[in-house]
């Protein structure tokens, strides 16, 4: 069938036409495609101003179909339109560029183009979160640009220092209370100064700015449950559980734990051709890449808190490394993340004097709950010995793993992993020779 075949067939239902409409947007306009009964014509630009995008969407009909590709500012433009037609499709701006190939390349020409795959249903669509889980991307993207403006200023006062052969600082954090008395400490040239003193300031503006960010984000975790049963795993802070849930949104999307580890980009490549072996490669490091940092810095810590996380880490540092491990218990706690959201189940190796902890800090944080030093009417304070039976829960489970791991791998070779069990392939085939009915003569 021919692609304008295809495309009559779709666009024509019981009661009339579906109209296809493709938005091409720019920061000031929208090159407009419409694809309708088998034909595609382009359409009057479109200002992207509200109003302008407002008489644009009441001009639409309520079984119109429209599809931009997600850029910057394709949120808010699906956001206006979505009430106005049947449904809104936000495409994914790669995988368009690889299924539309053409020699022209302009506006108009990828609006038609993309009016075209959406008619035959051929777009690679893209997510559209909700309001609230936009909201959550927003605080963590812009906390995300804070911290990377911060990183900055410090990298600036470091390469003073190295410029004009200064020491290490003797202390762990150059920008505490002694790190800044040494650094002023220091001979530097009036101008480097000038430039340690302006770092410095920074340094201070956007620390505040970044505990602004986290007081409203401790805020959206508080009141979350699934904010809450994130923080049992190890390593995942308020800040940490609030980027994994703004990434994720509705964990429904993912129909099991290796669709979400894709997203995240965890997933290693695998190139196969013809009869060849496939071969992995490094992860993929597609999508949010503030998901796979948060998720690596949990894994660090994981891995030196006891539990099952740190004996499954050691066993692929043994074999692979540190840094392969840490990308590997990362990839395990987003598996686990997907299990606790999508079964709403708490995590069975939970601590809950250290969630308690976490939680504890957070209200602090945002002024919620108790003032510092008063331990309120309803507070479950846990005692230095439920603390200690907790860990020694935790060990318990994390020997039970490691005997577990050990009776996986057989101690010779050839020898069984479990017994009765056959452990080579000629052992195997015997024992299927042995039960196999005799032929008949």
């Amino acid at each position: 069938m021919s692609f304008v075949a295809r495309l009559v067939s779709v666009v024509v239902k019981e009661g009339g036409e579906v109209r296809f409409i493709a938005l091409d947007i720019h920061r000031d306009f929208c090159e407009v495609a419409i694809a309708e009964g088998g034909a595609v014509r382009s359409a009057p630009r479109v200002k992207t101003d509200p109003e302008t995008l407002e008489l644009f969407a009441a001009s639409l009909g309520a079984d119109d179909q429209v599809t931009l590709e997600a850029t910057g500012n394709a949120l808010a433009i699906a956001r206006i339109i979505e009430p106005h037609v049947g449904r809104v499709v936000l495409a994914d701006p790669r995988a368009v560029r690889g299924s539309a190939s053409s020699a022209l390349k302009t506006d108009k020409v990828d609006a038609r183009i993309l009016a075209r795959l959406l008619a035959g249903g051929l777009v690679p669509e893209v997510w559209l979160p909700d309001e609230r889980t936009r909201r959550l991307r927003r605080l963590v993207s812009r906390r995300a640009q804070l911290v990377r403006q911060r990183t900055r200023a410090k990298n600036q006062v470091h390469a003073a220092l190295i410029r004009n052969l200064r020491p290490r600082q003797p202390m762990r954090d150059l920008f505490g209370a002694a790190g800044r008395r040494w650094l002023a400490a220091q001979t530097l040239p009036v101008d480097e100064q000038e430039t340690v003193a302006s770092c410095l300031r920074e340094i201070d503006f956007l620390a505040g700015e970044i505990e602004q960010l986290e007081r409203t984000m401790a805020l959206a975790v508080l009141g979350d449950e699934r904010m809450r049963r994130l923080l049992a795993l190890p390593g995942i802070s308020g800040v940490a559980a609030c980027t994994l849930l703004a990434a994720i949104g509705d964990i429904s999307r993912f129909p099991d734990a290796g669709h979400l580890v894709g997203y995240v980009g965890l997933n290693p490549r695998v190139r196969q051709s013809g009869s060849e072996k496939p071969r992995h490669g490094r992860i993929s490091k597609q999508g949010p890449g503030e998901v796979r940092h948060v998720l690596v810095e949990a894994a660090w810590h994981a891995m030196r808190s006891p539990g099952p996380l740190r004996i499954f880490g050691e066993r692929v540092a043994a074999k692979r490394g540190s840094n392969v491990a840490v990308v590997a218990v990362a990839r395990k706690l987003l598996v686990i993340a997907w299990h606790l959201l999508s079964r709403e189940e708490d995590y069975a190796f939970t601590r809950p004097s250290l969630v308690r902890e976490k939680i504890r800090r957070l209200e602090l944080l945002t002024g919620t709950g108790p003032a510092r030093g008063n331990r309120g009417a309803t507070r479950i304070y846990a005692s230095r010995q439920q603390r200690d039976l907790e860990l020694e829960l935790v060990r318990q489970a994390e020997r039970a793993y490691a005997r577990l791991i050990k009776d996986w791998q057989p101690a010779l070779k050839g020898a069984g992993a479990a017994p009765g069990r056959a452990s080579s392939a000629v052992e195997r085939q015997a024992a299927r020779q042995e039960t196999a009915p005799t032929p008949a003569l």
